[in-house]
């Protein structure tokens, strides 16, 4: 079975808590704090495997976890940074963030590796926060989480060439006459239910990668039949041949049928729609009615499109087209068909958030990432700590902007999960 669109839950690890201790040596008198810092979680990371070609292993797995960082331990024993995950794809996958849509990475190169997730840093232990007042701390700081997405993985297939075209047009027969790509060949419609991909025969110019991309029927660009699916792998080719029926024997009219692919096209991408497209004549072996052929070529002429006449059964024709193919791929650049993200650093942890100060109820609620991030360092039942955590709270300006909100003592601040009472 092809595979060719999946969605997925990655986590990072998370990043180890860092410890509270202090040295207990036989002749060293109040031994000062010794807690060592958590490890780092694990990072997830992609990487292009040659020998996948589908994306099927990932209807049977959804979930994907790094290790987590280990505990910081006494005597400055920092604890093991966690197993990076290393998720291995196919070539030509691209990356998204299953809720903004946005391309996170484009995997098209044999070897590439892209970070997807970065795991949690690991909390500082307790002798980070010895000073010349405070030389006890009893308190130590929590390890951040790894960051959790769902991704959504496309794979989209590395073609120089695609053949386009409705079902039954002979893209599959042409395919097989040009490479020694083996698709399945029926005289009925929907013969190919996945897109096939073969080498074109160096005899007939620089060789290069065609594929045969299953047909595709009006309504496609809005997901009639396999229509999406399809279209989807158009997108990585720069050159579409439109193969088109000009026998006559389905009672098809070759300009119609051009105009509806084209209208497919359109509605997906506009983009797609510009993409450089030669029109392919084929069946002209069995062809009932001249003014079918004719018609087309008119219609070519008035909008610039070359055409050629094909047989792929026979032959005829075909060298010419292969040739002339060759030659416009050298005038169409190799460029980045997909447009990444590059605004911000893939998946790196969330920069930190200003700082809310509201009221609400009579509760006066402080959020933002560098406050829930000192609270998670602060033991509650430890008096230093407490100190520790006024202290901040001053320099990080949110006792004065409680204050302008008017709050008084016996007051009730949350903060995170914890609900303080105000103490002037």
């Amino acid at each position: 079975m092809f595979t060719d669109y999946v969605k997925i839950i990655v986590k990072a690890g998370n990043g180890g808590d860092g410890a509270v201790s202090f040295r207990r040596e036989k002749y060293v008198a109040a031994g000062g704090p010794d807690g060592g810092d958590g490890g780092k979680g694990g990072n997830v990371y992609m990487e292009v495997d040659q020998d996948k070609n589908t994306l099927i292993d990932f209807r049977y797995q959804k979930k994907f976890k790094a290790e987590n960082g280990k505990n910081g331990e006494g005597a400055n024993k920092y604890g093991r940074s966690g197993e990076d995950l290393v998720i291995k794809v196919p070539r030509g996958t691209i990356v998204k963030d299953a809720e903004t849509g946005k391309i996170l990475a484009d995997l098209s190169e044999l070897g590439q590796k892209e970070l997807i997730l970065s795991g949690g840093r690991g909390g500082k232990g307790n002798s980070h926060f010895a000073t010349s007042t405070r030389q006890a701390p009893r308190f130590s700081q929590e390890g951040e989480k790894g960051e959790e997405k769902e991704l959504v993985l496309e794979l989209k297939l590395l073609a120089d060439v695609g053949l386009l075209g409705f079902p039954n047009v002979g893209k599959s027969t042409l395919l097989s006459v040009v490479t020694d790509a083996t698709p399945k060949i029926a005289d009925y419609h929907f013969t190919t239910l996945e897109p096939n991909l073969g080498v074109v025969k160096s005899e007939y110019g620089d060789s290069f990668v065609i594929a045969d991309i299953p047909g595709i029927i009006e309504g496609a660009s809005q997901g009639v039949g396999l229509g999406i699916q399809f279209l989807r792998h158009i997108e990585r080719t720069r050159l579409l041949l439109h193969v088109i029926d000009v026998s006559g024997s389905e009672g098809r009219n070759p300009v119609e049928d051009f105009n509806i692919i084209n209208e497919e096209l359109k509605k997906y991408s506009e983009k797609l729609s510009k993409r450089k497209q030669i029109i392919v004549a084929n069946k002209i072996d069995s062809m009932q009615d001249e003014k079918l052929y004719k018609d087309l070529e008119k219609m070519a002429k008035e909008k610039g499109l070359e055409i050629y006449k094909i047989s792929a059964v026979t032959g005829k024709g075909v060298k010419e087209l292969m040739t002339r193919v060759s030659e416009v791929l050298k005038t169409l650049p190799k460029e980045d068909l997909i447009e990444i993200d590059n605004k911000k650093k893939i998946y790196t942890l969330q920069d930190e958030e200003e700082i809310s100060v509201k009221k609400e109820n009579e509760v006066y609620i402080v959020s933002g990432t560098a406050v829930e991030k000192l609270m998670r360092t602060i033991n509650l039942a430890d008096n230093e700590s407490l100190h520790y955590f006024h202290r901040r709270l001053n320099e990080m300006g949110i006792n004065q902007r409680l204050k302008e909100l008017g709050i008084h003592d016996g007051d009730y601040v949350q903060i995170s999960d914890y609900e303080l009472e105000w103490e002037d």
